[in-house]
């Protein structure tokens, strides 16, 4: 089920905010939170409930496991059983196919003859984002970060909770405990308002900008090998605000659905396309997982402690996974080690940059982003370097079919990306002008969505 779908709108989530209502103590709460998102996570496949099921259980009994035993080798074992039980189920259905695939190749390239078989295995939706929330919660109850919660169903709400469940943001536990406990009373005065204004704003942002420009982006990807110079740079372009706009349209509407059950999702977006440099960027790009990154991987390895040398070990280490876990494709990784060298440049090179102008640090930080996208959007390695080489030798040849369509879209979607407030600088609290405009882009979006299929979010496939 989609957010972006009549059928969320007008069944789901109507009927599971009516019975929230209506339901008054926290048990009661939390067990329909927690049977509404595992019927929302159905609507894909319902026998990857049971996937999630067992990873919860497993996680609510390690929490159980450290507020019993107080001995390190018990403790210990509390933390890498479940772990290691999370992080298999991410492996087999995640990257089982890839790691044999990625085997065979090198087997064959070393002369040998090595045809790898392949798994049917479909990749249950979300399981990379709800994994980490199982595993942050282990890790920081054996920090003792947090108190482990006693309350089973309390646990399974927080990870099956339908507006975060599938794409993010990944939101650790002692970032909503407060708002969980006080779930029967929430002291959010202003939250339906508030929430609907997110929603409203994320449901534009997906529907109207990024939707739009995929459609027209996406057939020409498809053949790429036709591309001129300019419509690759056009390409280019418009998925790096697809991407943004797709995305961070999901994360306000989660955050929009989250605050009407009382539940303060934390910012996943800080208008990435205005960082400074490549380390500015990851500090307003997707932040719950950068931050999940450093604090879980980049730290613990030693972070900036160890001299250069180390430094740039744990800066690589750190973001080869971040990419591998966005895809089981080598061009993911590859994505991860451009940014790795990109901040290991802006760390031990900025005294150069630091004197030239904000707009000219903006602009290059923008281009060096842009780039990456390629690698990211691209399906293998000859589309990447085949696209990139377009875009960086000119080239004439066919241009992308509606280009005065996305010049547009790429002229309003960059105004509001590069100097317009992101929604968790806005009040939300509206004029009457204000309102209006955005009751007609929302009908708007309804009115296309009753017209055509809903498309994913991007992330799902993450």
């Amino acid at each position: 089920m989609l957010f972006n779908s009549l059928q969320f709108l007008y069944v789901f989530l109507p009927v599971t905010y009516f019975v929230f209502l209506k339901l008054t103590s926290k048990k009661q709460r939390y067990v329909w939170l927690t049977v509404s998102g595992y019927v929302f996570y159905s609507f894909w496949n319902y026998k990857f409930c049971l996937l999630m099921a067992v990873s919860t259980t497993v996680s609510y009994f390690a929490g159980l496991g450290f507020l019993r035993w107080k001995t390190p080798r018990a403790r210990r074992l509390c933390l890498v059983l479940p772990v290691a039980i999370d992080l298999s189920l991410l492996g087999v259905f995640k990257y089982a196919n890839f790691a044999m695939s990625s085997v065979s190749e090198v087997v064959s390239a070393l002369g040998f003859h090595a045809t790898a078989p392949h798994l049917d295995i479909l990749l249950p939706v979300g399981i990379s984002f709800y994994t980490f929330h199982t595993i942050t919660y282990i890790v920081d109850s054996y920090r003792s970060t947090i108190v482990p919660t006693r309350n089973f169903f309390e646990f399974a709400c927080y990870v099956s909770f339908f507006p975060q469940l599938v794409a993010g943001p990944i939101v650790r536990f002692r970032q909503v405990e407060g708002d969980l406990e006080r779930i029967d009373h929430p002291d959010l005065p202003d939250a339906l308002e508030r929430g609907m204004s997110f929603f409203t704003l994320g449901m534009i942002k997906k529907v109207l900008i990024a939707d739009s420009i995929a459609s027209i982006i996406n057939p020409a990807l498809s053949q790429w090998s036709y591309l001129s110079t300019a419509s690759a740079w056009l390409c280019a372009l418009g998925y790096t605000y697809q991407l943004y706009f797709d995305f961070s349209g999901y994360s306000d509407m989660a955050v929009g659905l989250a605050l009407f059950f009382g539940v303060r999702l934390p910012q996943n977006f800080n208008s990435p396309y205005k960082a400074l440099d490549p380390s500015d960027f990851w500090r307003r790009w997707h932040i719950s997982l950068s931050t999940i990154l450093r604090d879980y991987l980049y730290i613990p390895l030693g972070g900036g402690r160890g001299g250069e040398w180390l430094t740039c070990r744990n800066l690589m280490i750190t973001m080869l996974l971040g990419g591998l876990w966005h895809g089981a494709n080598w061009t993911f990784v590859v994505w991860g080690a451009f940014h790795g060298l990109l901040l290991i440049a802006s760390r031990y090179g900025s005294r150069g940059v630091v004197g030239m102008p904000e707009w000219l640090r903006r602009a290059v930080t923008f281009v060096l982003v842009v780039v990456g996208w390629v690698l990211f959007r691209s399906t293998s390695f000859v589309m990447a370097v085949g696209w990139l080489k377009k875009m960086f030798v000119w080239e004439t040849a066919t241009n992308v079919k509606g280009t005065g369509i996305l010049v547009l879209l790429i002229l309003v979607a960059g105004g509001l990306a590069h100097f317009c407030p992101n929604s968790f600088e806005l009040s939300h609290r509206w004029g009457w002008a204000s309102a209006l405009a955005l009751a007609v882009l929302f009908a708007a979006c309804i009115s296309i969505m009753y017209g055509s299929k809903p498309t994913p979010f991007l992330y799902f496939q993450f």
